[in-house]
């Protein structure tokens, strides 16, 4: 198990490898496993980027991103222009229903609203404006209401997709479902192992709701 000072160079080493990231930028600190990320960066997308580069760090158990968003001259655009580019975005990319999904900016903040049947359709909507010049944030509000399946078949789908994508931490994962909401249990050694589990919670067919519960455990 790592200490706080490793998983700190760790961590910084991952950022400063991550061509997307300006890791002189981004300050780093470390409790019990627990990654906060500060700082400031000229673009929502290097925020954004700085994240995922984390998660991957073996020792990571959870991420506090407080890095904020501070637009050079060059990315940045009124919320009119980035209104009418995000409602292009969304209408060219193939995932997303975009007729179910309403765009607001407001000081270049983009909120998504809507309803859409699958979580990846969520989650197409809000990779389609992450990346946009003049976009400050993104708040995710498209709820997910899925055709109804049974809690037995959603139960096994999703168990049959972890040994399939998780298979060190499967036997570990308990899975239980009520009314489309499923509640992750147990533990895996890895926060990407953590987020495989919930990705494939979300695949399963019903799903309105993933709550995890799940504890990393080195």
């Amino acid at each position: 198990m790592k200490t706080d000072i490793e998983l700190h160079k760790d961590v910084v080493a991952e950022l400063t490898w991550d061509p997307r990231v300006s890791e002189k930028e981004i300050g780093v600190a470390v409790k019990d496993g627990v990654v906060t990320l500060t700082g400031s960066v000229t673009t929502f997308a290097e925020k954004w980027a700085a994240e995922r580069a984390v998660e991957g760090v073996v020792g990571v158990k959870a991420i506090a991103n407080d890095v904020t968003v501070n637009l050079s001259s060059a990315f940045s655009h009124t919320d009119t222009e980035i209104a009418h580019k995000a409602v292009d975005a969304l209408k060219w990319d193939i995932q997303v229903p975009n007729e179910k999904v309403k765009v607001t900016v407001t000081n270049g903040w983009v909120a998504l609203e809507g309803d859409v049947e699958w979580h990846y359709q969520r989650d197409a909507a809000a990779r389609a404006v992450r990346f946009l010049a003049g976009v400050r944030g993104v708040s995710n509000n498209i709820k997910v209401t899925p055709k109804q399946v049974s809690t037995y078949e959603v139960n096994k789908s999703i168990k049959a997709a972890l040994e399939r994508r998780a298979d060190r931490t499967a036997e570990r994962i308990d899975v239980s479902t009520h009314d489309g909401v499923v509640t992750l249990k147990g533990t895996v050694s890895s926060y990407g192992d953590r987020r495989a589990a919930e990705g494939a919670a979300w695949s399963a067919p019903g799903v309105t709701e993933v709550k995890d519960e799940l504890a990393v455990v080195f």
